[in-house]
């Protein structure tokens, strides 16, 4: 820590002179920036603030009124204290100085006996210029730790948990919009650190200060450092509420997180994709959900908010599965699901609605859409799903996505539970036939659902390839996809041919030709059931081994 006025005095060389504070006791805990001894009546010319005077007292000697202009030109100059040796011997000069020190803004202490100033200047200057060594080692060590990670090319998170060790306090990091995208808590509860945080970080954005008589004063000394470079800039990192105990403490806290902020820009400037920082968090909170250990709701619920998602009374657990496509491959999907995501963010924003989203496994979004009410669910996904189906539609690529609905919970943990669930409805729903639904349900893919559960199970996959072995013989090509119209009409062969699909001389002929390839007939509805069931197990194995 940089000496203060208080540390000198408890030296021992010091103390060997039985010092006595007559004035500026509530300022002892200024710094000390160097040590100056002069007899001099005016040292205005000679001081540049911050250094601590010794003197005999021989400027003013037993004048009370020059022993006050003395001590008034010392404050002007900046000066950090003063310290003046006068013994017993010298009783006039004492008495003038203690009436003068009555009305100093500065600290006064007087040695009762002598000491040799030179021993005082070599004590503390030599402690003064240790203390700039151990500074410039210390900006050396952070600017070797943040160089290290930005050339590691270490993510968003590792780099603010590391500046939260260095300074053994915690550490926020938000975008413009003040929602938070990483943080280390330190010590603190991660529920009272982000309690309120888009409020709070707002007002002390704005002023910089706080009102001492406000629910804010607390965060008035915020420290903070932008993240990014020039117009650039996206967010800031924010130490909030620290206890600085000096302006050694505070610029050093400064330095580190300045140091951290370049890292974060470097970060930046690789990853060139700011939103992508949001949805990292978001995804990072949703699998934390998900797994074993699930945090206190309580502190879910105060994680979510700073991210965005408002309080509600329920959240329902809503997962969009895309399509394939032509473009398989690993990249194509992972665009596709970033431009999805972006598209989702963008209908959010437009219908006042928010949410927790991010990809969570190849091919699906995940969601925890925050309920203004219960009874608006319905109406609330119709909308959203409608709109996000227009810009995906609209889209320079367009995007093919099914949506799959969970139960609405009251707790955002339980909510998550139910993404399992959404997932394997939008991912069933995807065999289903296009119609005009915008979402679906558990209750809407029934048999499909089950099916979907049981495609890889080995007594299903022989009962299917049992069920259908008369024509997959044969390429199952022409007669699998006949099959599957005939059962889709429900066995009704004039609806079928109502459809145009073949005159009915011609289908009819076909129908026995497939009745006798399988071995079973076609008008029992036994026996339909089963081919419908086989079917649809082929079906669900093919989209599966797709994806």
């Amino acid at each position: 820590m940089m000496l203060t006025v208080a540390a000198v005095l408890e030296l021992d060389v010091m103390r060997a002179g039985a010092p006595e504070v007559l004035a500026g006791r509530e300022l002892l805990e200024r710094p000390v920036r160097w040590v100056h001894v002069a007899e001099l009546r005016n040292l205005a010319d000679l001081l540049e603030g911050g250094e601590l005077v010794l003197t005999t007292g021989l400027a003013f000697g037993d004048s009370a009124a020059a022993a006050a202009d003395y001590l008034a030109g010392l404050e002007a100059a900046g000066a950090a204290g003063v310290i003046v040796e006068l013994t017993g011997d010298r009783p006039a000069d004492a008495a003038a100085l203690t009436t003068a020190a009555a009305g100093a803004r500065l600290p006064v202490i007087r040695l009762h006996r002598r000491i040799r100033f030179v021993e005082v200047t070599e004590v503390v200057h030599r402690r003064i210029v240790a203390r700039q060594f151990e500074q410039v080692a210390r900006a050396r060590e952070v600017h070797e730790v943040f160089t290290m990670l930005s050339l590691q090319s270490a993510g968003v998170q590792e780099i603010v948990d590391r500046a939260a060790q260095l300074l053994d306090s915690p550490v926020v990091l938000e975008d413009s919009s003040h929602l938070v995208v990483a943080f280390a808590p330190g010590p603190v509860p991660p529920k009272d650190l982000l309690r309120d945080w888009q409020r709070r970080s707002r007002a002390v954005h704005r002023s910089g200060l706080a009102d001492g008589n406000s629910p804010a004063a607390a965060d008035a000394a915020w420290l903070q450092a932008p993240v990014g470079l020039g117009s650039q800039r996206w967010g800031r990192l924010v130490i909030p509420g620290l206890p600085v105990a000096s302006e050694a403490a505070a610029a050093e806290a400064s330095m580190v997180l300045e140091r951290a902020g370049q890292a974060l820009s470097i970060n930046r400037l690789a990853e060139r994709d700011q939103a992508g920082l949001s949805q990292q968090a978001q995804a990072g909170l949703i699998h934390e959900l998900r797994s074993p250990r699930v945090p206190d709701e309580a502190e879910a619920r105060t994680r979510a908010e700073a991210l965005g998602l408002k309080p509600s009374p329920a959240y329902l657990p809503l997962v969009l599965h895309l399509e394939a496509g032509a473009g398989q491959d690993p990249m194509s999907m992972q665009r596709k699901e970033r431009a999805l995501l972006e598209m989702l963010d963008s209908v959010l924003s437009s219908t006042r609605n928010t949410a927790l989203a991010a990809a969570v496994q190849t091919g699906q979004v995940a969601v925890l859409l925050a309920l203004p009410a219960r009874l608006l669910e319905d109406s609330v996904l119709e909308r959203i799903c409608g709109v996000l189906a227009e810009r995906s539609a609209e889209a320079a690529e367009p995007l093919t996505w099914t949506a799959g609905a969970g139960r609405a919970r009251s707790a955002l943990s339980d909510a998550a539970a139910g993404l399992d669930e959404a997932a394997h409805v939008a991912q069933t729903a995807g065999t289903l036939s296009a119609g005009t639904r915008r979402y679906f349900r558990s209750t809407d893919v029934r048999l499909r659902g089950l099916l979907a559960l049981l495609r890889e199970d080995p007594r299903a996959v022989t009962f299917a390839d049992t069920e259908l072995s008369g024509i997959l013989e044969d390429g199952a090509g022409e007669d699998l996809a006949l099959l599957q119209k005939f059962l889709e009409c429900g066995g009704n062969k004039t609806e079928l041919a109502r459809r145009g699909y073949l005159s009915r001389p011609t289908l009819y002929a076909r129908l026995e030709r497939l009745e006798a390839k399988l071995g079973v007939s076609l008008d029992d509805p036994e026996s339909r059931t089963s081919l419908h069931v086989a079917v649809l197990l082929r079906q669900l194995r093919s989209l599966s081994a797709a994806g």
